[in-house]
């Protein structure tokens, strides 16, 4: 394999909800950080602690060592890792390039060996964690590609999260990613009705919470999402729009390989539903007005 390059800049694109604190992560960690986003008013905070702006992926990809991405779509990933000069084709020899973006787990193999002809690692790393995660440092991060590029960049991947395993090859984050999407579309709809029992049995939801969340029924659902579901909160930790993209790879992936998912079929028709009703750029938690009789 190519030799990788010293990591010293840094390239970071997409800074929504959670990118910007982990492009800050990076940026605190003492790597020069070159940023780009679609709207460059989320990057003002970076750019005034010191990053650097770029006008296109090509230009951060000609120009750093690592370059992080986490943004919206696979047709977007697909756009900025294999268009016309985008990351792939514009990468220094040497450089790796990490997508922390859910996506498809075809993609991520087809960039990787893209990539690799060029004498580029690619890497697919995506991450769970939400907005908490992102700001606190602690996302759990998947990761699959090479073995010793995901090493070379592993100390940049610390500055972001806490539990970084890789998996296996190119596509195996993604893998894992789409089984941890799985677990909480299932586990979602497992709160929301275990709540709206407690209600409508006359019970105080929160102190229901208080008996449950440490027992057998305990997550992350039912224990942060869970009092913001009572408390009629839901701003994006992570979009509704982006969960049902999320489910909807995982569904095709799971088609592909001939298995059934009743459960998550039936957690995306909820959440299209929900979508369907305007709220798509809700947070996940959302899933409980289909339950509270916000929306019919």
């Amino acid at each position: 394999m190519t030799t990788l390059r010293e990591i010293k800049t840094v390239g970071f694109i997409g800074l929504g909800i959670m990118g910007r604190s982990m492009a800050g992560h990076i940026l605190a960690g003492g790597h020069e950080l070159h940023v780009f986003s679609r709207t460059r008013a989320k990057a003002e905070d970076l750019l005034a602690r010191g990053a650097v702006w770029r006008d296109t992926p090509g230009e951060i990809a000609a120009t750093c060592d690592v370059v992080v991405t986490i943004v919206g779509l696979p047709q977007d990933v697909e756009e900025i890792y294999l268009g016309a000069a985008g990351l792939v084709e514009r990468a220094r020899r040497g450089a790796v390039l990490i997508d922390m973006t859910t996506s498809s787990p075809s993609l991520a193999a087809r960039v990787a060996d893209v990539a690799a002809a060029k004498g580029v690692a690619a890497i697919d790393a995506p991450v769970s964690g939400g907005d908490i995660g992102a700001r606190n440092a602690k996302l759990s991060i998947m990761v699959g590609g090479d073995a010793a590029a995901v090493e070379h960049v592993r100390p940049l991947l610390s500055l972001m999260g806490d539990n970084i395993v890789r998996q296996g090859e190119a596509g195996a984050g993604q893998h894992t990613k789409m089984a941890n999407q799985i677990a909480i579309a299932c586990n979602m709809m497992a709160v929301c009705e275990s709540l709206a029992y407690a209600r409508r049995a006359g019970l105080d939801p929160r102190r229901v919470l208080k008996s449950i969340g440490t027992g057998a029924a305990a997550s992350f659902a039912l224990s942060v999402l869970g009092p913001r579901m009572l408390d009629g909160d839901f701003a994006p930790g992570f979009y509704v729009r982006h969960f049902i993209k999320d489910m909807g790879i995982a569904l095709a992936e799971a088609e592909r390989m001939k298995l059934n998912l009743p459960g998550l079929a039936q957690a995306k028709a909820l959440y299209d539903r929900l979508a369907a009703s305007g709220h798509a750029d809700d947070g996940t938690q959302a899933l409980f007005r289909l339950y509270d009789g916000t929306v019919g």
